[in-house]
């Protein structure tokens, strides 16, 4: 962790601390509001966590880090939540297997819930009292911010698996029908405070091109004020070779043409790893496509929604962006020398101002050069419904071209 924060003393900045929090911890109790308490305990994967121990455990940090240090005489809610709700913090004891998590049916959510308004209350006490806190407690303050906001973006995604593997295919926000036009053109994104939608993704751009990147030495890292993870640290440069870029996402209509040419059936596009988990999973389409009535499908956070051609693709892993790109790249015709391939004809992306989705790059966080030295309990983590990202050990991306896949999970 690394923080410039400035401080100041209370009560000028107790309110605007205490703000921040009640609203980062209000954004993750609605993002559980739409579900039943039988949902917040299922765990269909290792890499899901249940969201009632999302929940519990977010508040363990609070409790734990801040509230036991910092708050004389404060008495903790229950004395085995520590073992049940801490994820990997081995200095701070044993704990519940990461796989075992959903075979917690107690504490029931109405004793989370509990639970998390306990710690509420006396935390806003804290940071009400008529004493000055130290530095520190504010670098834990806002680290716990950062930490809930992780969690929110992981109950998002663990919250459409969990419905995904229910056959009854159960919707978790309003029917995608009762959206306006605005709203089903941008991109699937955290709910609003009323919890009415998460939004379906469309592509912004109406033609493929290839856009020309000369490469160099470019300065990587965080070189700014403000919070950063461990892992964010030390800006370093990094030599990259030239390449071109498409410019545009691919398509689900790119994505089909490499499903029905037999690219998930044909090893000479797959790294070998890739290979060997599409024969063990049986993988045969993006996570969530399902076929359903002669055509492809997606479950969404709205249920089933039949695929949309002009729409990303998005839920592929990188060894399935990777064996797209090798088929793509044969199913190009030979070409002069020095002219860019053409672009894979398909219908146009349908428009959508200020849509977006996460591009595949690198997931896994190396060690960078000189790194600043961390408090070893700090160590970043992070989980979430995906197939493997990026193999091990990842090596630099080679000059080429790139046409961007997503890798979005919600």
């Amino acid at each position: 962790m690394s923080s410039t924060l400035e401080i100041q003393s209370p009560p000028r900045i107790a309110q605007s601390w205490l703000a921040r929090y009640q609203a980062v911890r209000a954004q993750s109790t609605a993002l559980c509001a739409p579900l039943l308490p039988e949902d917040t305990v299922v765990q269909p994967m290792i890499d899901v966590s249940p969201p009632k121990w999302h929940l519990a455990h977010t508040t363990w940090f609070w409790e734990t880090f801040l509230l036991q240090e910092y708050a004389p005489g404060y008495q903790v809610f229950h004395p085995e939540y520590a073992f049940l709700f801490n994820s990997y913090y081995n200095s701070l004891g044993s704990r519940v297997n990461r796989a075992d998590r959903g075979t917690l049916s107690r504490p029931a959510l109405a004793d989370v819930l509990a639970y998390r308004s306990h710690v509420d209350a006396a935390l806003a006490a804290l940071l009400m009292e008529p004493h000055e806190l130290p530095a520190a407690f504010f670098e834990l303050l806002e680290l716990g911010l950062q930490h809930e906001q992780q969690h929110q973006e992981l109950l998002a995604t663990d919250i459409k698996y969990i419905l995904s593997t229910s056959p009854l295919a159960p919707a978790y926000a309003a029917p995608v029908a009762a959206l306006n036009e605005e709203s089903r053109m941008k991109n699937e994104e955290l709910p609003d405070d009323n919890n009415s939608s998460f939004l379906i993704p469309h592509s912004s751009l109406s033609a493929a091109s290839w856009l020309p990147v000369p490469g160099g030495i470019c300065t990587i890292g965080f070189q700014e004020e403000g919070f950063c993870f461990d892992n964010e640290l030390a800006a370093h440069d990094v030599l990259v070779a030239p390449f071109e870029l498409q410019n545009r996402l691919v398509t689900n209509a790119d994505y089909l043409a490499f499903m029905e040419a037999g690219g998930y059936r044909d090893f000479r596009y797959w790294m070998g790893e890739g290979w060997d988990l599409l024969q063990a999973e049986g993988w045969a389409a993006p996570l969530y496509w399902v076929q359903k009535e002669g055509g492809w499908h997606r479950f969404t956070h709205h249920s089933l929604l039949a695929v949309d051609p002009a729409a990303p693709v998005t839920h592929v892993s990188f060894y399935e962006a990777d064996a797209y790109a090798n088929w793509a790249a044969r199913a190009c015709p030979p070409r002069p020398s020095g002219k860019p391939p053409p672009a894979i004809s398909t219908p146009p992306p349908r428009a959508a101002p200020g849509s977006k989705a996460t591009p595949w790059t690198r997931s896994p966080c190396p060690p960078q050069p000189t790194p600043a030295p961390a408090i070893s309990c700090w160590a970043t983590a992070g989980s979430g419904p995906t197939r493997p990202t990026t193999p091990t050990p990842a090596t630099p991306a080679p000059p080429g071209r790139w046409a961007s896949t997503t890798a979005s999970l919600w």
